[in-house]
């Protein structure tokens, strides 16, 4: 049996990206209560190395008001449900018009396990090819970049990359690298 039970749900918002929804809960000691949820498609992140240099996106992040760098990643328009590597060379291209000959998974993510469900696969993409990005409307203040390995590594203690999903995903790589057979 689960530790929280839902006994109803309902819908409270919806949109082309996520739907919240709140739950009435009874928890295992039999106390009622209600959670919030933030349901999302689950998204893929990939990190795309050359070499030393690994390339990542800059963007205007609405709710925190700054742009900030952080690895391609997203999810399908509409909610789609579509599959990780799938969703992951379409990211990588989307973005950056990178395409890469090797993508290989390193890991899943949980975004905020306390009050959405979305949750996201990481993966390393190699032999990389050069292109043109083709970007959503939203996507069009978005740059990209290479940065060496010790730039990103700076740029992630002083604080120029915060995307937390993109530190996760570096700590996934730096333990594939350090773990390789």
């Amino acid at each position: 049996m689960d530790p929280i039970q839902r006994v109803a749900s309902r819908e409270v918002y919806r949109n082309n990206w996520m739907t919240v929804r709140e739950d009435a809960i009874r928890r295992s000691d039999g106390s009622a209560g209600i959670y919030g949820v933030i349901d999302k498609p689950s998204y893929a992140l990939v990190i795309a190395q050359d070499g030393d240099r690994f390339r990542l996106v800059e963007q205007f992040r609405y709710p925190l008001g700054e742009r900030r760098w952080e690895f391609p990643q997203g999810t399908a328009p509409d909610r789609a449900d579509v599959p990780p590597a799938e969703l992951a060379v379409r990211e990588l291209r989307e973005e950056t018009g990178l395409r890469a000959g090797s993508m290989v998974p390193l890991g899943r993510l949980d975004v905020a396990a306390g009050m959405s469900s979305q949750r996201g696969w990481v993966f390393l993409a190699t032999d990389i090819t050069e292109g043109e990005p083709e970007r959503e409307h939203e996507e069009q203040d978005m740059r990209s970049a290479w940065f060496a390995r010790a730039d990103v590594e700076k740029m992630i203690l002083t604080g120029d990359i915060t995307d937390a999903q993109s530190i996760a995903a570096w700590a996934q790589l730096m333990l594939a690298e350090r773990h390789r057979p």
